[in-house]
């Protein structure tokens, strides 16, 4: 009989508490409604830097001089560092070009950049090991289309963004433009 009447009295004070913080909810004031989404105005012309900060995760694209967006991206599995070869999973650094454009990826669309350059190749040759190439820029595997964006570095040395994101990207970006990589 104790038993029960241990149960039913703290079921009575959960049933306060309950009370209580509900009565605190509404007493606190209506809330203002949630901030509606940030739209975008659609990036227009061509931009003529890409800026990616490996460390802060972040691609920034330029006209002129004057940053126009930012986009957040992932990297190589092992990005740490500059690549040296290849399977090191590592984002090369330094400055490149984008030399070609493929809309028929593996990926949510791609822009491929100029590495490995002169200095990695001969790098390499006299390392004996292979540089590793085809380093893009793209989106999400052609898989996910629509489902997901990969958040953590996974790509083998690419830098990957949101299929949103690599979209308006393509639309801005023609070959000759330059890459900047950081550390």
């Amino acid at each position: 009989m104790r038993g029960i009447r241990r149960f039913v009295r703290l079921l009575i004070w959960l049933a306060l508490l309950l009370a209580a913080l509900v009565a605190l909810g509404l007493w606190s004031g209506i809330r203002p409604p949630p901030a509606p989404p940030v739209v975008r105005v659609p990036l227009e012309g061509q931009v003529d830097l890409i800026l990616v900060e490996k460390a802060a995760r972040r691609l920034t694209v330029f006209r002129d001089g004057e940053p126009l967006r930012t986009y957040p991206v992932v990297l190589g599995f092992a990005p740490t560092g500059d690549k040296v070869r290849q399977g090191d999973g590592k984002t090369p650094e330094g400055r490149f070009r984008i030399d070609r454009r493929n809309d028929r990826s593996r990926f949510h669309l791609s822009l491929g950049l100029d590495y490995p350059q002169a200095d990695d190749r001969a790098r390499a040759a006299a390392g004996g090991y292979d540089p590793g190439g085809d380093i893009m820029i793209h989106g999400q595997p052609n898989a996910l289309f629509g489902k997901a964006t990969l958040t953590r570095d996974w790509t083998a040395g690419c830098i990957a963004l949101a299929d949103t994101d690599i979209e308006e990207l393509w639309r801005v970006t023609r070959v000759g433009t330059e890459v900047e990589i950081r550390p």
